[in-house]
């Protein structure tokens, strides 16, 4: 093989590898793009769950003093 052969041969390996990681690259990117929109989603799930249960136990310990006071003004 002359040399002319075989940088052509080393050219062509060489787009194929930066080619190749450019495919690579720009699947990946789209796959973290799509991870991290996951996470967002989840971490609002989680914040608003975290919301209504302080909600409700803001309404069960409003309800338990005016239990208590109803009680205490009974008396």
């Amino acid at each position: 093989m002359s040399s002319r052969e075989e940088l052509t041969v080393q050219a062509k390996i060489l787009l194929a590898l930066v080619v190749g990681s450019m495919t690579f690259g720009v699947g990946c990117h789209r796959n973290t793009r799509e991870s991290a929109k996951d996470d967002a989603e989840r971490a609002a799930d989680k914040t608003e769950d975290a919301a209504e249960k302080v909600g409700d136990k803001v309404e069960d310990a409003a309800e338990e003093a005016g239990d208590k006071i109803e009680d205490a003004t009974d008396k």
